[in-house]
């Protein structure tokens, strides 16, 4: 027999408002699909399906589901279910170029939200570029007043930088949450573990997205991982080992996860009611210590992320460079990984390229490496991989779509405006 407390929804306190936020979060950028479009009475009845199963922290943004992620949550959470749930959406750096691009966005979320007030709301997907430029064009004083005025209640930011900048951002400002990416194999990537840390330790509410790494950790699982779970006294999926790992750090307030289907939604349920901070047992911590070495060892290169190679002379974003590798390695379908470098790394959303071709083979990062990788002749072998011959093509068509995608968004926020 299970207490009351043990199958109930667990809820996490965040420091500096007090609102409590169930510890499974609804992520609104993985949802059922019926052709390229999202299939609306199949993705309705889940979101709703998860707020009766006591979730209340609803995450959606401009760029998710091809800019009609936030239009559905809206329509989804119409009536009854918007009084019983927390929306968080985000403010896109990309399609920011003044500080009035930032009051009509807002407004055009709202509007497709069909809100007057976002509840939590983030800076997105900040790195140093995204943030020197959000500075300059004066989003602290965007937060300032939409605060004041009542158009967002909570602000925040979402991460994909270095540890340093990361801190910098969270002394930057009275943040009441922040976002970041965070699993068994990210805990030295990006903010890592040291920025979960930091962020509790100033009393923000943390965010985590990415805990099976975009469900890589549920679906492509390396063998000797597998036996690790095996060999575990209770018997879990991958996904639910996974989960229960990220909800076991006292320090995480949300746990997002993008669920695309009943089945994903019943069994992270589930984890949610019965994860707990600092719950896992030493056998248990070992267990999971032993499969993440093994995924480490499956990946193509045995990268850590810990960035000492870093910064690069030339550009070269080496850490992102072997993340993606590594993601792309493990990953049954290979298809979209070379658009999806050139997105991250080209430079084709208009941000300094960091790609592996930038490398001129100076060995400066060789030396620094902790895990000895031979950096230079890895990058080599990616740029062979990623670049080719059509690259400058492809980056070229790649800021052109995103050119088109900025002006279609920038549309839809003045029509926002004007209605």
């Amino acid at each position: 027999m299970h207490s009351d407390e043990e199958t109930a929804m667990q809820y996490r306190t965040v420091p500096k408002t007090g609102d409590r936020l169930s510890v499974l979060g609804f992520g609104a950028m993985r949802l059922p699909m019926k052709g390229r479009a999202i299939d609306e009475e199949r993705a309705t009845a889940l979101i709703r399906a998860a707020t009766v199963g006591g979730i209340n922290y609803i995450d959606t943004a401009v760029p998710y589901h091809m800019g009609t992620s936030e239009a559905f949550v809206g329509r989804a959470l119409a009536g009854k279910y918007r009084e019983q749930v927390k929306v968080a959406t985000k403010l896109p750096p990309w399609t920011t170029h003044s500080r009035a691009d930032m009051d009509a966005t807002l407004a055009a979320q709202c509007s497709r939200l069909k809100t007057h007030s976002i509840d939590y709301y983030l800076l997105h997907s900040l790195n140093r570029e995204n943030w020197d430029k959000l500075l300059t064009l004066g989003v602290m004083n965007f937060l300032d007043e939409a605060e004041k005025s009542g158009r967002i209640k909570n602000a925040g930011f979402s991460f994909h930088g270095d540890p340093e900048t990361f801190q910098e951002i969270v002394d930057a400002r009275d943040w009441v949450f922040c976002q970041i990416q965070y699993n068994i194999l990210d805990e030295e990537h990006q903010a890592g573990t040291r920025g979960l840390r930091y962020a509790a330790k100033n009393d923000l509410a943390v965010m985590v997205m990415e805990p099976l790494r975009g469900g890589m950790l549920a679906n492509t699982v390396p063998p000797a991982a597998q036996a690790c779970y095996d060999a575990a006294p209770v018997q879990r999926s991958p996904a639910t080992h996974a989960l229960r790992w990220v909800m076991n750090h006292p320090d995480v307030t949300v746990v997002l996860s993008g669920m695309s289907d009943e089945a994903q939604l019943i069994e992270n349920l589930q984890t949610a009611r019965e994860a707990r901070p600092e719950s896992l047992t030493p056998d248990e911590e070992t267990m999971m210590r032993m499969a993440r070495d093994a995924w480490r060892r499956a990946m193509q290169i045995p990268c850590t992320g810990c960035g000492y190679c870093m910064p690069c002379p030339y550009g070269v974003n080496i850490p992102e460079c072997f993340n993606l590798w590594n993601n792309h390695s493990l990953r049954e379908q290979k298809r979209g990984a070379k658009t999806e470098y050139a997105i991250r790394l080209g430079g084709g959303l208009g941000d300094s390229p960091g790609n592996a071709g930038l490398c001129r083979d100076c060995g400066r990062c060789k030396v620094r490496c902790p895990q000895q990788i031979p950096i230079p002749s890895a990058l080599r072998e990616m740029q062979h991989m990623y670049e080719g011959p059509f690259w400058g093509a492809k980056k070229v068509f790649i800021s052109y779509a995103a050119g088109i995608a900025t002006r279609i968004l920038a549309h839809r926020a003045h029509q926002g405006r004007d209605k």
